[in-house]
């Protein structure tokens, strides 16, 4: 397992979280790095993504405003900072690294264990 997510939590709507997202990859900084989320009986969909620089980011509309992804290639970590959480942000969120920052998750190629975030109403 090279990639490592940290900071899932229960939070009441509202609230803020933070993610992180730690790896093993010794070339961190040539991946572009994508967030995923996962709810029972849903498909997984891309939540927001980075480009190896950092630069250059990409995230689905229903989070645009709300989430913030970010990297420090110098730690191998990425994050994302969540705020205004919903209800419906709940689910398993996975970080994942590969040759892209966009929504296709087959252009992924490591995937971490996932970190659960419940969002109460």
């Amino acid at each position: 397992v090279y990639v490592f997510e940290h900071g899932g939590g229960s939070v009441q709507a509202g609230d803020s979280l933070k993610l992180s997202c730690s790896t093993e990859l010794m070339t961190f900084s040539t991946y572009g790095l994508g967030w995923f989320r996962q709810a029972p009986g849903r498909e997984r969909e891309f939540v927001a993504g980075i480009n190896e620089r950092g630069d250059q980011t990409n995230y689905v509309t229903a989070v645009k405003g709300r989430f913030t992804v970010s990297r420090n290639n110098a730690l191998r970590t990425a994050y994302l900072e969540m705020k205004n959480l919903k209800h419906e942000d709940t689910a398993t969120y996975y970080c994942a690294a590969g040759l892209t920052y966009g929504p296709d998750s087959r252009m992924y190629n490591y995937w971490g264990q996932g970190t659960q975030v419940t969002v109460s109403s």
